[in-house]
C-alpha cells in the first residue's frame, strides 16, 4: 500500500460517516438497488466474481485489512493488481531480452587475453 493510499484511507477514517460519528445503527442503513449498484460497478470498472479461497487466507487478508484500515476485498484487489503488474513486467522484460540479448560481461583476465591477441595480430 502506498503512502498516498494510507493517507486517503486515514482521511476516510476521519470522515464522520466512516468513523461512525454520525451513527452506525443498521436500521438507517439500506442496500443500494441493483440498478444503482450496477451503475457504481460500471463507473468504477468493477465486475463481481465468485471464487473459493482457503478460510485461512481470507482471515489473513482480514487481519491485514485492519492493519491498513481497509476492507479485505479491496486489499485482495490491490494484491492481485500488484501481482499482475509484476508478472507483466517480467513477461515484457523476457520478451525484450529475447529480441535484444544482453551479452555476458567478460572477466578481467579474458579481456587481457583478447587485447593481447588483437595486439599480436596487428
Amino acid at each position: 500500500m502506498t503512502t498516498k493510499d494510507r493517507t486517503e484511507n486515514s482521511k476516510m477514517a476521519q470522515d464522520p460517516w466512516e468513523s461512525g460519528k454520525l451513527g452506525r445503527d443498521k436500521k438507517y442503513a439500506t442496500a443500494a438497488s441493483k440498478e444503482i449498484g450496477d451503475q457504481i460497478d460500471e463507473a468504477l470498472g468493477l465486475q463481481m466474481i465468485s471464487i473459493r479461497l482457503d478460510k485461512e487466507l481470507i482471515d489473513t487478508f482480514k487481519l491485514l485489512g485492519k492493519k491498513y484500515q481497509m476492507g479485505y476485498q479491496p486489499l485482495m484487489r490491490e494484491a492481485l493488481k500488484r501481482f499482475v503488474d509484476g508478472e507483466l513486467k517480467m513477461v515484457a522484460l523476457e520478451a525484450l531480452e529475447k529480441h535484444h540479448p544482453v551479452k555476458p560481461k567478460q572477466k578481467e583476465g579474458q579481456r587481457s587475453l583478447k587485447k593481447e591477441r588483437v595486439a599480436k595480430a596487428a
